[in-house]
């Protein structure tokens, strides 16, 4: 029988005998009685591992120094792009200091010429724009503040949708990491709530109907509350009608209505693999039966859709362009099906068309087009005529661009960030190559709200989306950052097993040629490209002496959706591979030695990292695997593991489970302690949040064990750490949170590399 050991602590219960047979094969599982989370053997394993973390953490020298660097890189104001409604400009904000973003808004919609520019981070005004009128630009208005209602710093602001006049505001919250909360409406002038609030939301699109705001659509993504799908929901007293139910086992749906005109509704059939589209026209149907017509349905691609002020449909997709490209359709038109879509901007097969955005100006409708070029953004401007390219968008380096919007006038607005700079909103007027930055106005005061029982309590993620566990600690918007440090960026390439070549990025800010403590991360998931934004965790490290690596793997999409497709379900085994060859060419160009050298991955990117280290385990010296998956003969069984069979297979298939079960790491550890007692492993930091509702905290509880169980009683220091903690889950948490987590494991990372710090 595995036990489960772990020097100087007390053994835990012993294992339940729990074996299964999948296909005329024994599959152990001991540890199973870990995935019962609040069980008094669980919580005395807990706690042993608690105390276990600290007592290590406390000896690891760099661990505040990092966690000052950190926050000192995030200690700046941080806003979104501007969403215009009539006579209202919306947005969040995080100020300087502050652990969450609020929602604020400019009642008289003032426009960048309003507002006198910062010569700094400071907030100490420089010169005034040329247009600028005298006197001080109106203060933005806070609208929510989930501090102000939740001063523990555990709600979190996930997302919002002002009604089409501005005069109300849909938004969703949830508590405790469980990314499953609140819908409500607010009142905008007064943050009053109208009508009753919608439980048991997750992340849902909300698409108002035309008109004053009394109906909106939203999305049940998990059926827990009814049929899995589109309800058409009237704020005033709740009533519900369903307009679209999901045909599809696992799929994910959305809602947008466009135009004030188009009803949008798609259907994700696993991430990043297929889409489905349908179109209503609102003026022809009654909003709670709308008439739907395919615009995409049955393809194995992945499409998204929006609407231009020239009235057509404008749709990026990898249907025949696996780098994708963007189409134009007439959404009037008798025909929507893709034999009737005008291909307006080809795919370019060096480049990953990542984010479009049509727009209005002198001369008619126009796009923006961005690229991702390993990690890199470039941003042009394309007619829509024939596609030609109009200008290039002079970006203010090699960084990220993300999230761009439209104003009515044509300006556009969205995020910049690259590894040394932090990210801030950047506004790009009709017309012009060079963007500025937006808003430059001076921090907004602790609170003007006059919403009932708002305070000066302050709260911090990005609301319109969520970022890795490691990486929360800077990825929101910002309106001037201090001057950056030099970071060099190389590239290596490798050859994979099959011989496929492999690109691995690295950054470096220390001027030094010989070896040093490196970091590799990795993600390899989901058709998701590796792109450089700003993460104050990686420039600390940086600026500490580190190097930091990104090894583009197959599974992510850094070379389109063929990319993707070679790393995914049965072939998933290759991004494995592909980090393993990362890793080696690593340390054959010099970069790091193998004691200097330490994966990290997150979520998907955990499972990669713990599949490579017990694959090979001299490959390194430690890992970082936060959130992981790890247990693949049950992922379908926990967290949101049914809905992604389309990513890493079905354990039902036996060939889908023989590729599962060849780099499941859960597995993979239990056999070595079988067949290899005391086989030494990287050390292993395991990161795991009670609330996560996507990967399971299970998974790391288990993985824990199990490489603690394949060490036994040989090493003097643990070969697996598990930091868990409660009240948070897989998305945004509070800015110090986010940063005392990060701090952590890039200490542990310093302190088995070898990093001393500067």
């Amino acid at each position: 029988m595995v036990r489960n050991r772990a020097p100087g602590a007390a053994l835990a219960p012993e294992p339940l005998s729990v074996v299964d047979t999948l296909h005329g094969r024994p599959v152990p599982d001991p540890y199973r009685w870990l995935e019962t989370t609040d069980s008094p053997e669980t919580l005395r394993w807990l706690a042993e591992r608690d105390r276990e973390y600290r007592r290590q953490a406390a000896t690891w020298p760099l661990r505040e120094h990092l966690a000052e660097r950190i926050r000192a890189l995030v200690d700046t104001d941080l806003w979104s792009p501007p969403v215009h409604r009539p006579g209202a400009l919306f947005g969040t904000v995080r100020p300087a200091g502050s652990e969450h973003p609020r929602l604020v808004v400019w009642p008289d919609a003032p426009g960048p010429a309003d507002l006198p520019v910062c010569a700094d981070a400071t907030g100490a005004p420089g010169p005034a724009s040329p247009r600028a009128p005298l006197g001080p630009p109106p203060s933005p208005r806070t609208v929510h503040d989930p501090c102000a209602e939740d001063p523990t710093g555990r709600t979190t602001l996930d997302a919002w949708e002002p009604s089409p006049d501005g005069r109300l505001v849909a938004l969703q919250t949830s508590s405790g990491g469980v990314e499953r909360g609140e819908l409500r409406v607010l009142r905008v002038d007064t943050g009053a709530p109208v009508g009753p609030t919608v439980t048991g939301v997750r992340y849902s699109h909300v698409a108002w109907l035309p008109g004053p705001g009394r109906s909106f659509y939203y999305v049940r993504r998990d059926g827990a509350r009814g049929v899995r799908g589109v309800w058409l929901r009237r704020v005033a007293d709740g009533a519900e009608s369903l307009v679209y139910s999901c045909a599809g086992a696992g799929t994910v749906p959305g809602v947008r209505v466009l135009g004030e005109r188009w009803l949008l509704v798609t259907e994700s059939h696993g991430t990043g693999h297929r889409t489905d589209l349908w179109l209503a026209d609102l003026t022809a149907s009654p909003p709670q039966r709308p008439e739907f017509r395919p615009v995409q349905a049955g393809p194995e691609a992945e499409t998204e859709a929006r609407l231009g002020p020239d009235g057509l449909l404008y749709l990026r997709t990898t249907l025949d362009a696996p780098h994708r490209r963007i189409c134009a359709l007439d959404p009037a038109a008798s025909g929507l099906s893709p034999e009737h879509w005008r291909e307006v901007v080809a795919e370019d097969p060096g480049a990953v068309l990542d984010a479009f955005c049509p727009h209005g100006g002198a001369d008619g409708t126009a796009l923006l087009v961005v690229r991702t070029r390993l990690g890199t953004s470039e941003a042009t401007v394309h007619g829509t005529a024939a596609g030609a390219r109009v200008r290039t968008v002079e970006l203010p380096g090699e960084g990220m661009v993300s999230g761009p919007v439209a104003a009515p006038d044509g300006t556009l607005y969205f995020g910049y960030a690259d590894v040394a700079t932090q990210q801030r909103v950047l506004r790009l007027a009709p017309g012009s190559h060079e963007p500025t930055p937006w808003p430059a106005l001076r921090p907004p005061p602790p609170n003007t709200s006059d919403t009932p029982g708002a305070s000066d309590a302050r709260t911090g993620s990005d609301a319109r989306g969520s970022s890795g566990a490691q990486e929360a600690a800077g990825r929101s918007v910002t309106a001037g950052a201090p001057p950056s440090p030099a970071v060099e960026r190389t590239v290596v390439w490798c050859r994979s097993e099959d011989g496929t070549r492999v690109p691995v990025t690295v950054f470096d800010a220390s001027g030094k040629r010989s070896p040093g403590p490196t970091i590799l991360h990795a993600y390899g998931g989901f058709g998701r490209p590796r792109q450089f934004g700003f993460s104050a965790t990686v420039l600390a490290w940086l600026l500490s002496g580190g190097r930091y690596a990104v090894a583009h793997v197959r599974g992510g999409g850094d070379a389109g959706r063929r990319w993707h497709l070679e790393g995914s379900g049965r072939h998933k085994p290759r991004a494995v591979q592909d980090l393993v060859a990362s890793a080696d060419a690593l340390v054959r160009t010099g970069r790091c030695t193998r004691d200097q050298l330490c994966l990290s991955g997150g979520s998907a990117g955990g499972l990669l990292v713990l599949a490579a280290a017990t694959a090979r385990p001299d490959l390194c010296a430690a890992v970082i695997a936060s959130a992981p998956l790890a247990d693949m003969a049950r992922f379908e069984r926990m967290g949101l593991g049914r809905m992604w069979t389309r990513e890493f297979g079905t354990v039902s298939d036996p060939d889908d489970f023989a590729a599962l079960m060849s780099y499941s790491p859960y597995h993979r550890a239990l056999d070595g302690a079988l067949r290899t007692p005391g086989l030494r492993y990287p050390s292993v930091l395991l990161t795991g949040f009670d609330g996560d509702t996507r990967t399971d905290a299970a998974h790391p509880r288990k993985m824990c064990a199990a490489l603690l169980a394949a060490a036994g009683d040989r090493w003097e220091r643990p070969a697996a750490l598990l930091r868990y903690e409660r009240d948070v889950g897989h998305g945004p948490r509070s800015v110090s949170r986010a940063v005392g987590l990060a701090a952590d494991a890039h200490a542990f990372a310093a302190h088995r590399t070898g990093l001393t710090g500067r």
